[in-house]
């Protein structure tokens, strides 16, 4: 496989029915401001594809469990709203919440808290416990089966880091190969009913309607799907 591909692919609350985003505007903001992508009206380009040969989206071994996997069924997207932060800073001001811990199971940095693109993988996910961070919907279904994924930082107004999408775009096909989760299962927190937020900010928003998810599709073509649960859930 190519060097560039592995690198694109690679790099990549106590009460459940609570947000675990949209304010995380309480922590400490980091003086410097982040790196933003220059492109500000997202676009669906056609990427590279992978080599024929890989059978499994690349990804990183602490994306996988040991534990029995969860019937996942949802990936959310959210942001910390903040410029600072890491998967540490968000379980501790979660706890002063009264939550019991990190209410997302991964966390990507954007170079303030962590570096740029890093995927942190949060003690719900190695645990395949419920989510914490989609509260208010019906049945709590987007906490129950839903997991959630936050970018550090505020995309009301401007993208995300590239490497911070790249992470994202990795961590996405991965979770929806792994979990045979249809694109259209791919949302942000303002999509789910009753969720009453602007998370993930309107510009991230508007990225994983205007192309993100056609790019996850088109890669998960290049795969064998695990099963037949992905084609019915279509």
């Amino acid at each position: 496989m190519k060097r560039s591909n592995v690198c694109v692919m690679c790099l990549l609350l106590a009460a459940s029915v609570l947000t675990g985003c949209g304010n995380e505007s309480w922590l400490t903001s980091d003086p410097v401001e982040h790196r933003v992508a220059v492109l500000r009206t997202p676009r669906w380009e056609r990427p590279e594809l992978p080599e024929p040969s890989e059978s499994v989206p690349p990804h990183l071994p602490s994306w996988d469990v040991t534990q029995t996997e969860r019937q996942w069924r949802y990936i959310v997207i959210h942001h910390s709203a903040s410029n600072y932060g890491n998967a540490a800073t968000f379980d501790q001001a979660h706890r002063d919440r009264g939550w019991d811990e990190l209410g997302y199971h991964f966390v990507i940095n954007n170079g303030h808290g962590g570096r740029d693109g890093k995927v942190e993988v949060g003690p719900r996910w190695s645990k395949q416990k419920h989510g914490a961070h989609c509260g208010g919907t019906p049945g709590n279904t987007y906490n129950e089966v839903g997991i959630g994924i936050c970018l550090v930082g505020d995309f009301s107004e401007e993208m995300p880091s590239d490497d911070q999408q790249q992470a994202l775009e990795s961590l996405v096909t991965y979770l929806a190969w792994k979990y045979n989760i249809p694109s259209h299962r791919i949302i942000t927190h303002k999509d789910a009913p009753g969720s009453n937020t602007d998370c993930p900010g309107g510009e991230l928003h508007a990225h994983v309607h205007s192309g993100f998810q056609r790019r996850v599709d088109y890669y998960l073509a290049q795969y064998p799907r695990r099963g037949s649960g992905w084609m019915a859930a279509r």
